[in-house]
């Protein structure tokens, strides 16, 4: 027996809001933890293992840039929008747009409600609160708006590299403990995932509307 389109698409919504959710819970958790605990030996060993790869500094400096800042804030979530719209998906597009801000909004609430320090070692500039990882966020975000947007292996595959990659980046550059960044990639995926969920309907009617 074949399920509706619609309770499908309503199932797929719930799974997301319900992992969502989750997500964010976990973030908060995870800050609550390092709030309390400040001295936390992986994100101390961790610190000083990434000192051995400053042949990837370049890299990684080059990322702080990619991942942050107007460029991330404004020229990426934009310009996936405008891809969007030309592709004839606005509510995609609106997806983009939403999900971008959700998950910088909660960057900023978890950094202005932990306050965590940064480690003393940082070489780039960045603003105050350590907790969460703001570019490994934008990064989980588009990651998981990618997957949602184009449900494939490879761009699973792909998100989660680049992810993984920002997330190294940024303690790379001691702009972030470790547990920032874990915190960066729940915040980012959580957020979008609860946009997703809101709006799996309407995107899935899209979707198939183009698939025609």
């Amino acid at each position: 027996m074949t399920t509706p389109p619609d309770e499908h698409a309503t199932t797929i919504a719930l799974q997301r809001a319900v992992i969502g959710v989750v997500l964010v819970v976990c973030a908060f958790a995870l800050g609550i933890l390092v709030t309390v605990e400040a001295d936390v030996d992986l994100d101390d060993w961790w610190n000083g293992v990434v000192s051995f790869f400053v042949f990837l500094q370049p890299a990684s400096l080059a990322m702080n840039f990619l991942g942050g800042g107007w460029f991330a804030t404004f020229v990426v979530p934009l310009g996936g929008a405008a891809v969007l719209l030309a592709l004839r998906r606005p509510w995609g597009a609106a997806f983009v747009l939403v999900a971008s801000a959700a998950s910088a909004a909660g960057v900023q609430i978890l950094k202005a409600t932990f306050g965590r320090a940064r480690p003393e070692d940082m070489i780039v500039v960045s603003d105050h609160g350590s907790f969460p990882s703001g570019h490994t966020a934008n990064a989980a975000t588009i990651a998981v708006i990618a997957v949602v947007l184009a449900p494939r292996l490879w761009v699973a595959i792909v998100g989660a590299a680049w992810v993984f990659a920002m997330a190294f980046s940024r303690t790379q550059v001691h702009a972030h403990w470790l547990s920032d960044t874990v915190g960066g990639a729940l915040v980012g995926a959580g957020f979008a995932l609860l946009v997703a969920a809101a709006l799996t309907p309407i995107l899935t009617r899209e979707s198939e509307r183009r698939a025609r």
